[in-house]
């Protein structure tokens, strides 16, 4: 083996060629990319792992190699000899919600280029079903986790710690000193909005909200505590578990209106239900905010388009899952972060619907 002027490997001309030998399996193995590209397997992995180890004329014959025989690395043997797996796994509550696709494209342009791989969980809001998919990551060969939220079981905390597996916490900050955390506070959030809407001179609040995760509900703590800081001791609340969408804003303004049509002003726990509360209105012929203000939360990119445009709660999403997946890489490298807890903030972005 050789080595050109400018640093790339080489590979001397007499090495020999031959066609693969067919393994019982059928699987094509590294030293059959070897023989068929005429390189050493050496300069195979090197290759594979980083191309720009190799001179051009080498990676293209081993990429071709790879190619004519379906070759795919035995990501088992690879960690069994680096102690690595380079794959992470991510815990969301839903893989078709806005707010969690967004978190998981900012995952995805941290890690890639750190050349590790993601999978994917979804709880589906479901307490039980996020601590199997956590345990179930402890038992497989991952480097680190991401998990949605800051509410685990403790003995899956313990679990990670015994471990010694890195696990980042998102979308909301921990109170934990030790955990590792990046979002924002949803009391907070909940906060601004109550303060927002006694400010604006509403007098008859109400509050309509789905799925009630903790991070809903400590929105709702956040919004209850301005308005009885501000006098206002009571606000009209519609609280239900099911899946939110804009169907259920719709159905939920329906109810409101049926049992206290006084309302002046309705906060949404997230923007599908400030939508289907619109166009309820809209039905209904009720102008939105001359008789009812609608203010939603995370304002995603419909809200600003919708007429009239919703107030909304603007949450960092993407960033969120960026810094989480850059502190968690840092972790599984051995570096300890400037902060354990980041916050990204958020804030109020007011239009024409309150």
């Amino acid at each position: 083996m050789s080595n050109s002027g400018d640093g790339l490997e080489q590979e001397p001309d007499d090495l020999p060629s031959a066609r693969p030998r067919k393994r019982a399996t059928g699987r094509a193995t590294i030293a059959d990319v070897a023989r068929l590209a005429a390189v050493s397997p050496m300069t195979v992995s090197r290759t594979l792992k980083d191309p720009t180890l190799v001179t051009q004329e080498l990676r293209d014959r081993v990429m071709a190699a790879v190619a004519e025989l379906g070759y795919v690395p035995n990501l088992a043997a690879q960690t069994l000899a680096s102690a690595r797996s380079n794959i992470i796994g991510v815990i969301v509550p839903s893989i078709s919600n806005s707010v969690f696709v967004e978190t998981l494209a900012g995952i995805r342009d941290c890690v890639s280029v750190a050349g590790y791989q993601v999978i994917i969980g979804e709880t589906l809001y479901s307490a039980d079903q996020e601590r199997q998919l956590l345990s179930t990551h402890l038992g497989r060969a991952i480097d680190g986790v991401l998990v949605t939220g800051i509410d685990l079981h403790k003995d899956v905390r313990e679990g990670f710690a015994r471990r010694n597996t890195p696990l980042v916490h998102m979308m909301d900050l921990s109170p934990d000193p030790d955990a590792l955390s990046v979002g924002f506070s949803q009391f907070a959030a909940g906060e601004a909005v109550g303060r927002y809407i006694v400010e604006r001179g509403y007098k008859r609040p109400a509050l309509l909200a789905a799925q009630l995760d903790p991070r809903t509900m400590k929105r709702r703590e956040g919004f209850q505590h301005a308005l009885e800081e501000a006098g206002q001791s009571s606000f009209v609340e519609i609280l239900t578990p099911n899946p939110s969408s804009v169907g259920l804003g719709g159905q939920l303004l329906s109810r409101l209106l049926g049992a206290h049509p006084d309302c002046d002003v309705v906060f949404c726990g997230n923007d599908d239900i400030a939508l289907g509360a619109l166009f309820e209105c809209q039905r209904r012929g009720i102008p939105v905010p001359g008789k009812l203000a609608i203010m939603g939360f995370n304002d995603l990119p419909f809200a600003q388009y919708a007429v009239p445009s919703i107030t909304s709660v603007t949450t960092p999403r993407y960033e969120i899952g960026f810094q989480a997946a850059h502190m968690l890489l840092r972790q599984i490298d051995g570096i300890a972060p400037e902060r354990n807890c980041i916050d990204l903030g958020f804030h109020l972005t007011c239009r024409e619907s309150a």
